[in-house]
Formats: structure tokens, sequence, C-alpha cells
């Protein structure tokens, strides 16, 4: 299969430009600098220097392409893009994997595929994308990632210490955060491609759903881990981020495993910041 990537050089997406070159794929990707095509390039994809606003190109991509791969989710950038690739795909058998996210959810002590949309401000944008993605004729699935993490990046490097300094929690730390190693969920991308469902979506949470002061203690590798309250996280990190990142999120993530048949296989979140990529 040809696919036309977006993302490659960035967290997700280079993780699913791995999973299709070691199944066997081709990933033809856009980029913005020559550097970061020749990271694409080192990786085993062909690479395009250009930008995925720019509407002729990713038209021409989309019709070459055997499907497309979105992770280069933004709000600027989704609803041109997204009705760009639609436009291309409807009509044929081809599938579009876009990129949502577990926020979407809200607070949750069970998300799941039907739970009901409650976004924070940070990603109440994603909300009239991915309905007009689920609305199209083409064959679609959303993947909603938990809290992505593994080789050392994401979102959980913020609690890795050094052993002196102090590790911050986000409010008191209680809340419990989904989530997922970037590597089993490259895997995951794979499989919705070779699914290509019509209107499909699926939740990638591996099932563990640590406190956030678990992942701190874990990451902290003998700095003091600092409580503080939710107005304090909100300014420091600023309102949208620090309410997204207080929320409740628990996932099973069971569709994805039974009806797509993934295997995620990685260390945990905890064991991966206790002894893992995030050692220092």
């Amino acid at each position: 299969m040809h696919v036309f990537l977006t993302g490659a050089s960035g967290y997700i997406g280079s993780s699913v430009l791995r999973a299709l070159v070691a199944h066997g794929h081709e990933a033809t990707a856009i980029v913005r600098s020559d550097e970061k095509a020749q990271r694409v390039r080192d990786a085993g994809g062909h690479a395009i220097v250009g930008d995925v606003t720019d509407e002729e190109i990713v038209e021409r991509l989309a019709h070459e392409a055997d499907g497309v791969v979105h992770t280069a989710s933004a709000e600027s950038v989704d609803p041109a893009f997204t009705a760009t690739v639609l436009r291309a795909l409807e009509g044929t058998p081809k599938p579009f994997v876009h990129t949502g996210g577990i926020f979407t959810f809200g607070d949750s002590t069970a998300v799941s595929e039907q739970s009901p949309i409650d976004p924070p401000a940070l990603t109440a944008w994603r909300v009239a994308n991915e309905a007009a993605v689920r609305a199209s004729t083409a064959r679609t699935t959303i993947v909603a990632p938990g809290i992505v993490y593994g080789r050392g990046a994401g979102i959980p490097a913020m609690f890795v210490g050094d052993g002196e300094h102090e590790v911050r929690l986000i409010g008191d730390g209680s809340q419990r955060w989904t989530t997922v190693h970037i590597d089993d969920l490259g895997e995951l991308y794979v499989l919705a491609l070779h699914r290509a469902e019509q209107d499909g979506y699926v939740v990638a949470a591996t099932g563990d759903n640590p406190t956030l002061r678990e992942i701190a203690e874990a990451g902290a590798h003998g700095s003091p881990v600092v409580a503080e309250s939710v107005t304090e996280s909100r300014d420091r990190l600023g309102a949208d981020f620090a309410d997204a990142l207080l929320l409740h999120q628990e996932a099973t993530g069971a569709h994805a495993r039974a009806a797509f048949g993934w295997n995620p296989t990685r260390l945990s979140l905890v064991e991966d910041l206790t002894d893992g990529s995030y050692v220092r």
C-alpha cells in the first residue's frame, strides 16, 4: 500500500512512518523543510517539501496514494485539509485515518467510542471537524490517542526529574490519565488503514490508567514531587492546557483489541519512567 502521511517528522507521525515501513508499505510525507525531509528518508519514507495547507499538493498526493493518514492535526490546518482529502477520496475504497484525541471525552472513568463528547476549551475545535469526517461517504477512521508516551518524549516528559529540582504536579495529582505507548500507537494506525472502515472510531488506550502522582513519582528519580492548587497550575501552564491535564480519564481500549486485533506490548508509562526511555 502507498500511503500519504502528514506529520511524519513529528512524534506520532514518525511512529506511524516506522510502523508503515516495518509492515512493507510505501509512505510519502509532506514536510516543511529539507531537514525534516531527510529525517523521513532516513526512516525509509519518501518526502516532499511543502505545506499541508497547499490544497493542490494535498489533493494530488491523496489521488496518487492508496490511503491517507493525517497526524499533523491542528486547528489552523484540519478543516481545509480534511475537506480536500475527503473530496479526493469520496467514491473510492481508499481509507483515510484521521487523528483525534482523548480529551474530547472530558472527565470519565469509562471512556469508550460511545462516550458523550465533552471537550475542554483546548480541543473543542475538534468537534466540528470530526463530525465532518464522520459524515463523509469516504472510508474514514478517527484514532483518538490517550496520553502518548515513550522514547523519552511526549507530555509525560514534564515529570522527569534530575534528583534535585522539584517536579510539580498538576493540581493534587489524584486525576488518572489513560495512556498509550507511541510505538503501540503506530501499530494501531496501520491496523486502522488495513481495516478501512466506513465511519470508524477507535480509542487508542492500553488500559493502563495511572494517577498523575504515580506518574510524577516514577519520573522524579529523587526529585521532590510537589502538589499545587488548580489556580497555580492554570497560572503556570495556561488555563486551557492545565484544564485538559486536570481531566480524570480512564479507558480500557477494548474495542481496539476486539475489532482491530491490536495487541499493545510495550512498557507501561510508570515502567518507562522508572527505568526505561525517560532515564537520563
